[in-house]
């Protein structure tokens, strides 16, 4: 089953169009990671799922249906614009969100994730108390409290620290787990590389990319040697087959032409300096999005 169907969706902005003819399925129980340049329509599509937004034209349906509404108390919700009300206490807060839906168990649920979280010790304190990481995941607990059948994720780990990070993490897998289905989107392209059961990127608006990273990997199939050499980035000079070097400081990132077989260029390398690592690739999710958001900058200045 399909938790999302959306259909030739346009939505514009005066004459700019944000979303152009957009066509999407989101399977029930996958993680889709929505990725692609600022400005791209990322957010206007989450918010148009919410109906937050409305479409120009084209059809999104959500559990089977067309929403009518902007709430649904079985969607969980992440803005990328953080919102809490800051005289609230942390605690207080939880349960007056939550109340907005119908839920049960709200105290025994919040003190579950309030202890998860490590901020029960900060519960009976006003939210203008807490530190940005701790605004951002209370604001996830808001989003995850009443157990959410569809999760929706809008940049949920802009500006934390590798701790945190790593605990909304594992909270939001756990709750895959549980049956539920996660859209998030993120400049993090490892995030989505490891997180992600597909991944769909936009670019102006278009859809460019769309599938899992297997099938993604295969349509951009250069070989990427990634390698650790004495002499760095200036070792590889000259060497014909390599199509692109990305200096990565100690390493070397090297996107080689089609057909090359990599142990030549390897070999190369190897009589001319030595080699203390290496390891052959496909492309990265990284090096995909920085090759079509670039080529899709450079259309836009060619205009």
């Amino acid at each position: 089953m399909d938790v999302i169907e959306i259909v030739d969706v346009t939505k514009t902005f005066g004459k700019h169009t944000a979303v152009d003819n957009l066509s999407l399925n989101v399977p029930e129980n996958s993680i889709y990671g929505f990725i692609g340049p600022n400005g791209s329509g990322k957010t206007t599509t989450l918010r148009m799922i919410m109906n937050i937004l409305y479409p120009d034209s084209g059809t999104i349906k959500v559990f089977g249906k067309r929403r009518t509404g902007s709430a649904s108390d079985r969607i969980g919700y992440l803005p990328e614009e953080r919102g809490l009300y800051k005289n609230m206490k942390v605690r207080e807060s939880l349960i007056f969100y939550a109340g907005l839906k119908k839920s049960d168990n709200l105290k025994k649920e919040a003190d579950y994730w309030l202890e998860r979280f490590d901020l029960q010790a900060w519960a009976d304190r006003k939210v203008e108390t807490l530190s940005k990481g701790m605004s951002q995941k209370l604001q996830f607990i808001v989003a995850v409290l009443t157990s959410p059948e569809l999760l929706i994720l809008d940049e949920p780990f802009t500006g934390l620290d590798p701790v945190n990070l790593d605990v909304i993490r594992e909270a939001a897998l756990e709750i895959r787990d549980r049956g539920s289905t996660i859209i998030f989107s993120t400049h993090d392209m490892s995030m989505a590389e490891n997180m992600c059961d597909f991944i769909f990127m936009i670019c102006e608006g278009k859809k460019v990319l769309d599938g899992t990273l297997e099938s993604i990997q295969v349509q951009y199939s250069n070989d990427t040697i990634r390698i650790n050499a004495e002499n760095g980035k200036f070792v590889v000079d000259g060497i014909d087959g390599i199509e692109q070097v990305r200096n990565l400081g100690k390493l070397q990132e090297l996107r080689l032409k089609k057909g090359i077989d990599p142990q030549d260029i390897i070999t190369q390398i190897m009589a001319r300096t030595r080699v203390k690592s290496f390891d052959v690739s496909k492309s990265s999710l990284h090096d995909i999005f920085v090759r079509i958001a670039g080529r899709e900058a450079l259309k836009e200045e060619d205009a």
